[in-house]
């Protein structure tokens, strides 16, 4: 039978262990946070960003990367290494957009749900 000391003993092992539960999660929200805020700064102030990504192969990727105002670049992305390709003006890059345009037309839910009841009929 437990005594009156190993009795308070345990409930106050228990009231540390949730004290301490409780601390961690809050030291977790915190820092998650404090993160986040710090990766929205970096952000704002971009001069580099990636307009398009293909990927080739397991770890290899064709990306297009716009550098400041009207630079872009394509780039072979792989485990070890960035290549060059070559480069692009901002109306090359625009002709390539209405070009993936025409080539996928844009459907809606309404039309797609019309054609999958008509073949199951």
């Amino acid at each position: 039978m437990l005594t009156l000391s190993a009795a308070g003993e345990s409930l106050f092992q228990l009231l540390f262990a949730i004290f301490v539960f409780i601390g961690v999660l809050a030291l977790t929200a915190f820092v998650t946070k404090w993160i986040a805020g710090y990766q929205k700064m970096q952000g704002l102030n971009r001069n580099l960003e990636v307009i398009e990504a293909i990927r080739l192969a397991n770890n290899k990727y064709i990306q297009i990367i716009r550098a400041g105002e009207d630079k872009y670049f394509v780039i072979g992305v792989g485990k070890d290494e960035i290549t060059k390709l070559g480069e692009l003006s901002s109306s090359q890059l625009k002709e390539i957009e209405q070009a993936d345009s025409l080539m996928q037309p844009q459907m809606d839910f309404k039309s797609i749900l019309e054609k999958l009841s008509k073949k199951e009929k």
